[in-house]
């Protein structure tokens, strides 16, 4: 079992989760986080620090396109370990549906 960053997350990014990380598994994209599968060590302790409610167990129903996703793009994008500011539209996008199709941008983001 591994977490992955959801919908949620995108024109979000908060960045709450990556400080408490003992393993250092989250990448950074442009507008959206994802976590490594194979670094995870579901410890859990990242889940209940995402505002956005963005971050889920994979064994959560549904969640199959979203590890897809956090596996691909962790392989691409830096690595984030530090907590930063949230996007200035963070409070906006925060429960929006469909992000992904509308908003997500495959671009890294600056990493560490």
């Amino acid at each position: 079992m591994t977490y992955v960053v959801t919908d949620n997350c995108i024109r979000c990014k908060y960045t709450d989760c990556v400080e408490v990380c003992p393993v250092d598994c989250f990448y950074e994209g442009e507008n959206f986080l994802v976590i490594h599968p194979d670094e995870c060590i579901d410890c859990g302790v990242c889940e209940p620090e995402c505002p956005a409610e963005a971050i889920k167990p994979d064994t959560e129903p549904g969640l199959d396109k979203w590890l897809k996703v956090n596996a691909e793009f962790a392989q691409i994008w830096p690595n984030i370990t530090v907590k930063r500011d949230a996007l200035p539209e963070a409070k906006e996008m925060d429960g929006v549906g469909n992000k992904y199709e509308q908003y997500f941008s495959a671009e890294p983001g600056k990493g560490d």
